[in-house]
């Protein structure tokens, strides 16, 4: 599989990394609903075994239990996966989440993920998602590279930074990547953040580049309104009319160009996103080995200009956002 250098570190990352956010299972504001272990386990196999070299989990993802099931899946393997996680995201004995980024706090988030994980090192830890105080901002961040420094921390990321938040901590240490959200249904970045980090040769690892599920050809209303109450998608305004109709008709689009190349809908989003020049690599999640079979071919598989002014045509009139360049 393709590896590409991740910003300033020293990492050469496939430019398919698996997210472990649905295996967290049920518990807390990012809960997926009930989650087999075994299937977790498999599909983070079968994503290694096809080549990706990198997993993306998080403290809160099941509210420790995604860090300990990559634990599990990693145990005796040789070589070991990049492992990175993030932090900033603390809960109460009832599951309640909130943000937080005080210094203390970063600590003992990073003590617990390393015992969760069962890692010496994180290899790219990432602060989850910024707060509202820039003191508390700037001292997360302070308390970030202390922990870079101990050896606990090998390289620093952020993780859903507008511009202003990423000069402002930069200035303290440098950040060696950022996790936005990127999709054909979802793409702020391109106006000012993609740019930016392109320009400071910051790396970019998206997330969500299958908009949750709604990108891979495999959600249908029924299936919507099937899922359990503590599925998160279950609130998302993209899940719900008027925006699912325009997404779903928007996948069969998708479809017919994929069915060209014998490529499923989940290839071509993720294709999509990997075209742009400044995106590193994709974060893309599976909750069984069949649905990591069902993205796989995303590694090899690209579109050609043409391809990318039908999916605009299909989104808004051909409007090509930015130049169909090749990723330096």
């Amino acid at each position: 599989m393709q590896k590409r250098r991740l910003g300033n570190s020293d990492l050469d990352v496939t430019v398919l990394g698996f997210g472990a956010g649905a295996i967290g299972g049920a518990g807390g504001a990012f809960a997926w609903g009930a989650q087999d272990d075994a299937q977790s386990i498999e599909a983070i196999q079968r994503a290694l075994d096809s080549g990706i070299n990198w997993i993306d989990t998080a403290a809160v993802y099941g509210l420790g239990h995604s860090e300990e099931v990559v634990a599990e899946a990693l145990k005796g393997r040789s070589p070991r996966p990049y492992v990175f996680t993030q932090c900033g995201m603390t809960w109460d004995g009832r599951g309640n989440v909130r943000r937080v980024l005080k210094a203390d706090s970063v600590r003992r988030e990073c003590e617990a993920s390393l015992r969760r994980l069962k890692v010496d090192a994180i290899d790219l830890y990432q602060v989850h998602w910024p707060v509202e105080s820039t003191a508390e901002l700037e001292e997360g961040w302070t308390a970030l590279a202390e922990l870079q420094r101990q050896g606990k921390v090998r390289w620093l990321g952020a993780s859903n930074f507008n511009v202003s938040q990423l000069e402002r901590v930069r200035r303290i240490a440098p950040v060696t990547s950022l996790q936005p959200p990127y999709s054909l249904i979802r793409r702020d970045i391109e106006q000012d953040v993609l740019p930016y980090c392109q320009q400071q040769g910051m790396g970019v690892i998206v997330y969500s580049p299958m908009a949750s599920g709604l990108l891979t050809g495999a959600m249908t209303r029924e299936r919507i309104q099937a899922m359990p109450d503590d599925d998160w998608r279950r609130r998302s305004p993209d899940f719900q009319e008027p925006k699912l109709s325009h997404h779903l008709a928007l996948v069969e689009r998708m479809r017919g160009l994929g069915e060209r190349h014998g490529c499923s809908v989940a290839e071509v989003a993720i294709a999509w996103v990997l075209r742009h020049p400044a995106v590193t690599a994709a974060i893309v999640g599976a909750r069984n080995g069949k649905q990591v079979d069902g993205f796989i071919q995303a590694r090899h598989f690209r579109l050609s200009s043409e391809e990318v002014r039908e999916l605009e045509d299909a989104l808004h009139g051909g409007a090509v956002a930015f130049q169909d360049e090749a990723h330096v």
